[in-house]
């Protein structure tokens, strides 16, 4: 019963975490708010939540990166490849390097194998810190989505490489041949699984419903069990769990315009994810900072693993394994930048280097957070032979003195590094958009001339039903003459229906259209989730007139 009491507590704080950011004039992100709030319960309360690490990761990370993959900008990702498999794969693996032996030279008394499952635990940042702090000091979009693609890709490598060091501890043993095979088993199957559970899902779920009906829950339901089914199987495998969740994300994507799922369904859907995303998000910051107060109070203890007496040396230490994490980010984001500009420079004698301040800022946004910590608490309590894990403790307090560091490091560095910086726009948006609506129009047009015929079949008043689908159409034509939004319904009580009917009819026509168009590449997948959410909430109103 006190556990319950205090994971309610811990809710309560989550909720009471996004009243207090909202409140503060500060550019003071929620999770510090979070971290504040859960060593508060901390220092109250007198039972402490001891979550099993796998089942502590199995709970919280599968959905957040699954939901991370499924609302990642994917055209923005693409376009941005090489800046963003460089940071997701380039400097996570150079931060395991470099960093391990930096932290093994750092900390004699901790043995090398673990200090490189500590640099592979603090090596993939957190977009939820970044994003809490953009909400006060607002980062540009295109830098914004390089973050945010960085962040989907190195929890995976981040997390793939802390298991290869846990292997090595505890087997004493570390082969390179065997260790690249296996991670290329784990990415590619991982991968392959989370898209074909996710895919495998959805197909079976809209067969269903096309041959029994569907209801929105079942639906909703679904979505929430995809990662950890993907997940599970992976790890069944012995794959990747970590990156088949996020793949399953990213195929979810493009499962959402061909299932048949109603537009209110899709609109739930995504409030249930909103929620889902900022309670496990909270949570785990929340814990972290509920377990705070223990982990320094036993620093007088960890403080002996060091070799040293005074409690003082980890914070030294801390503060050691902040600076060298920021130099080796600035030296890579420095040397990216620098050879994307070469290459553009071929094609573009005028290109232009970016701002010293650009750089700063995407090395002062690698704040990390919630995989952090669950990559920390994953570490296994004792060895092989029931002896406890070595540093353990140690481990899990420098990672925690990591993230409170970079958290407020982008807190305080962000918003002074982009104050009056202007950047150029985004070219191509608002052509992209007003060729999905033209061509999403003349779909809706084609769509109401079929449904009138069909609908007027049969019926004494033909004319009725050829009136009303001319007006709709008029107005459709409007809009491809000025690219303006539908107006206002004009019509008569008793024409409502037909007019709603025809209505719906064209919408769903106009999605599907703008669907095709991105199926084609012809636009943007993010532009057409963007109209397609237009499209639910009118295709939502128009369901919702016809049941009352």
């Amino acid at each position: 019963m006190q556990i319950v009491t205090l994971c309610l507590f811990l809710l309560l704080a989550v909720v009471i975490s996004g009243m207090a950011s909202r409140m503060l004039p500060s550019a003071l992100p929620r999770p510090l708010v979070q971290i504040a709030l859960g060593a508060l319960v901390g220092m109250v309360a007198h039972v402490r939540v001891e979550l099993d690490p796998e089942l502590f990761f199995l709970l919280l990370v599968p959905p957040l990166l699954f939901l991370d993959g499924w609302r990642i900008p994917k055209d923005e990702l693409v376009r941005d490849r090489g800046a963003v498999l460089g940071l997701a794969l380039g400097l996570v693996f150079l931060t395991v390097l470099g960093m391990g032996v930096f932290i093994h030279w750092l900390i004699p008394t901790m043995p090398l194998g673990v200090a490189f499952a500590l640099a592979a635990v603090v090596s993939p940042t957190d977009p939820i810190a970044v994003s809490a702090v953009a909400q006060k000091a607002p980062i540009p979009k295109r830098m914004m989505h390089i973050l945010e693609g960085e962040a989907l890709l190195n929890d995976a490598s981040g997390l793939v490489c802390v298991r290869f060091a846990i292997a090595a501890v505890l087997t004493g043993s570390f082969s390179l041949g065997e260790a690249t095979l296996t991670f290329a088993w784990m990415a590619l199957a991982g991968v392959a699984i989370g898209v074909g559970v996710t895919l495998a899902i959805i197909a079976s779920k809209a067969a269903f419903a096309r041959r029994f009906g569907d209801e929105t829950g079942s639906n909703i339901l679904v979505s929430l069990l995809i990662p950890f089914a993907a997940y599970l199987a992976a790890e069944h495998v012995h794959a990747s769990g970590v990156l088949a969740a996020a793949a399953a994300g990213i195929a979810m994507t493009f499962t959402g315009a061909t299932t048949g799922v109603a537009a209110g369904t899709r609109i739930r859907r995504r409030a249930v994810w909103d929620m889902l995303q900022f309670t496990l998000n909270g949570v785990i910051f929340v814990l972290l900072g509920e377990q705070l107060p223990e982990v320094f109070v036993r620093a007088r203890d960890t403080v002996t693993a060091t070799g040293h007496v005074s409690p003082w040396w980890l914070a030294i230490y801390v503060f050691a394994v902040v600076l060298g994490l920021a130099v080796l980010r600035y030296g890579w984001v420095w040397v990216s930048m620098q050879l994307t500009l070469l290459r553009a420079r071929r094609h573009d004698d005028a290109a232009v280097s970016p701002p010293r301040r650009i750089i700063a800022a995407m090395s002062a946004a690698g704040a990390r957070g919630a995989i952090t910590l669950a990559g920390a608490l994953t570490l296994p309590l004792t060895l092989n032979d029931g002896t406890p894990f070595p540093a353990r403790d140690l481990v899990i307090f420098l990672a925690s003195g990591v993230i409170l560091s970079s958290l407020v490091i982008a807190a305080v560095a962000l918003p002074l590094l982009l104050r009056g910086l202007n950047l150029p726009p985004d070219e191509g948006i608002a052509a992209a958009r007003d060729r999905a609506r033209l061509v999403s129009a003349k779909a809706a047009i084609a769509e109401l001339d079929r449904v009138q015929h069909q609908m007027a079949d049969g019926r004494d008043d033909p004319d009725r039903f050829t009136d009303i689908a001319a007006r709709l159409m008029d107005q459709y034509r409007e809009r491809i003459d000025s690219l303006a939004t539908l107006p206002e319904d004009r019509t008569g009580q008793a024409d409502a229906p037909i007019e709603r009917d025809m209505r719906l009819a064209a919408v769903r026509a106009e999605r599907n259209a703008i669907f095709d168009l991105a199926r084609r590449r012809e636009i943007g997948v993010t532009l057409a989730e963007q109209l397609g959410r237009e499209l639910d909430l009118i295709d939502a109103r128009l369901s919702r007139q016809g049941l009352a």
